[in-house]
């Protein structure tokens, strides 16, 4: 069985809408695209090298597949990301899709059927883990039918107000273990939460 891990950056509000850049999802009128940039440095850096060390494959929702798609292949080879790169360009991408286009990155595939029994699929069958970036709309739906084994968190120290988020009222009741937690110079929380089962309730006396 195989492990999925989603890695999501996150605001204090609970918004994940275009980290990367103004252009990234400005639907919905979003206009505070690129609000994780002026947080970069060498911890976050480490912390994705961390997450990439072990054999992985790509889950992605179509978004965030154009996105990567559209860089990743082009980074230069004295880039300073040259070896992500790589790394990305080579393994497996599983995309979650309803367009007829053609997937053109290298080792691209287009999930077919429901997506929830696609995945399930995918978890089954031997091989690497699994690693979604992003794909709000896909994670929503992985996170109520209970697919996600672990959560990776970036939790940045700016309430942006509006803007789409990742969890909705259907997600699966479902209790967490926290096995990692550290922060940055500029503030930012890296959280890793595995799941551990189901939500234990009790009363004060």
């Amino acid at each position: 069985m195989r492990k999925l891990t989603v890695s999501t950056f996150i605001s204090l509000d609970g918004v994940t809408q275009g980290p990367g850049g103004a252009r990234e999802d400005p639907s919905g009128e979003f206009r505070l695209g690129g609000w994780i940039v002026p947080y970069a440095d060498e911890a976050v850096g480490q912390h994705v090298q961390d997450l990439l060390a072990q054999p992985f494959e790509l889950l992605l929702g179509r978004r965030t597949y154009d996105i990567f798609a559209s860089y990743w292949p082009h980074v230069s080879a004295d880039s300073g990301s040259r070896a992500i790169a790589d790394l990305f360009n080579r393994v497996p991408k599983h995309v979650a899709t309803h367009r007829s286009g053609a997937l053109d990155w290298h080792n691209s595939h287009a999930l077919v059927g429901d997506l929830v029994d696609a995945i399930r699929a995918l978890q089954r069958q031997d091989g690497a883990d699994l690693l979604t970036f992003g794909s709000g709309d896909m994670v929503r739906q992985l996170l109520a039918a209970g697919l996600v084994d672990e959560l990776c968190f970036l939790i940045y120290p700016v309430m942006l107000g509006r803007g789409k988020r990742l969890f909705g009222d259907d997600a699966l009741a479902s209790a967490f273990t926290l096995t990692h937690s550290t922060s940055t110079p500029g503030g930012v929380l890296i959280t890793r939460y595995l799941r551990s089962g189901e939500v234990r309730t009790g009363e004060f006396e």
